[in-house]
């Protein structure tokens, strides 16, 4: 039997526009809105294609990987408690972030007497940014399974936010015997967008999209996409990332990275397999996140059903067999940080159940 947990979290959000924007996880190719911008952000430091002056929460580790003739460079962080771990939790991130932005979770897991793994995927973070392989969830599964083989990793419960959730989604999918519980956050797609009408388009016109990012655009997307309009404070690490590279000496290099990544996850649902997880699988799903790639290239009449998080979100926990819905009015595409509460409670409980 499915659990459908409804919840409500107390914001006090000050909004900036009445109207919802229409996200996607990139911006400006995404549907846009009218809202007004965010107050002018602090220009971005700009970074370098792999990190290397950005700091990590905790101690970044290396796992070297070949793919189609080349080496590949995978950063990741692996911390113990203090006790002896109750077991493993690996965190997949989603496409505008990197591993460090599980800080705050990882360091809660950390406290809670669990081993944490999270890996910047090949083409984000600090790993190895080539642009002239085949970019696919079954790749960074396999990739991330071989590092959690030479960590004598055996069992482990999944989490994977946004594109994370996909990811995870396709990891459960073809390491059953590894994945122990599948928690999403989240996730992007829950439907298949090509499927509902949103035409594709080639990689030249993914790559005009990314050139045109500025760290005043990409905030703007973040504030209208994920927060409703709204802007605090602790959403800045959010930013820093992807404004640093906008500004910084590989900005070329980055807006192809993300126009290969964008066509990946556009042209490799996952949704048609949810009836195939075999795992236990939480989902915690914000009701107000409406991402959807590739809205804006859509017909309006279809444009308008596309990102229902509610009606996805019960379509996804219907389809998993061993399912449990976890909803939180309110809140949109970063439950983590929007209603931190909710979101790790709903984790704590679903790690400890049996």
């Amino acid at each position: 039997m499915k659990n459908v947990l409804f919840l409500s979290a107390l914001l006090g959000l000050s909004v900036a526009c009445a109207s919802t924007p229409e996200p996607t996880e990139t911006a400006p190719i995404e549907q846009q809105t009218s809202a007004e911008k965010p107050e002018s952000t602090t220009p971005a430091k700009g970074l370098d294609a792999r990190l290397s002056t950005y700091e990590y929460p905790y101690a970044v580790k290396w796992f070297k990987a070949e793919h189609e003739g080349q080496e590949l460079e995978i950063a990741y962080m692996d911390e113990s408690p203090q006790t002896t771990p109750k077991g493993v939790v690996l965190l997949l991130h989603g496409k505008n972030f990197s591993g460090a932005y599980w800080e705050k979770t990882m360091a809660h897991l950390l406290d809670e007497g669990w081993r944490v793994i999270a890996p910047d995927q090949v083409g984000f973070g600090k790993s190895t940014k080539p642009t002239t392989i085949t970019y696919s969830f079954e790749l960074m599964a396999s990739i991330t399974k071989s590092l959690l083989d030479e960590l004598g990793v055996k069992s482990t419960s999944v989490m994977g936010h946004s594109m994370g959730g996909m990811l995870a989604t396709r990891f459960a999918l073809s390491y059953p015997e590894t994945t122990q519980k599948l928690i999403m956050v989240n996730p992007i797609g829950l439907e298949d967008w090509h499927q509902r009408g949103v035409p594709m388009i080639p990689l030249e016109d993914w790559e005009t999209n990314e050139a045109k990012r500025s760290p005043e655009s990409i905030k703007t997307y973040m504030s209208n996409a994920y927060f409703d309009g709204s802007w605090k404070p602790e959403y800045d690490s959010l930013l820093d990332i992807q404004a640093g590279w906008a500004t910084g000496p590989d900005r070329e290099l980055m807006g192809k990275i993300g126009a290969l990544t964008s066509v990946m996850v556009f042209t490799q649902p996952v949704v048609h397999d949810f009836p195939k997880v075999e795992s236990p699988t939480l989902l915690i799903i914000g009701q107000r996140d409406k991402t959807a790639i590739g809205k804006a290239l859509a017909p309006p009449e279809v444009a308008e059903k596309l990102g229902n998080y509610p009606e996805l979100g019960r379509a996804a926990a219907a389809a998993i067999p061993k399912s449990k819905l976890v909803e939180i009015e309110g809140v949109g595409h970063v439950p983590q940080l929007e209603a931190w509460d909710v979101y790790i409670g709903a984790v704590d409980e679903f790690l400890l159940a049996n």
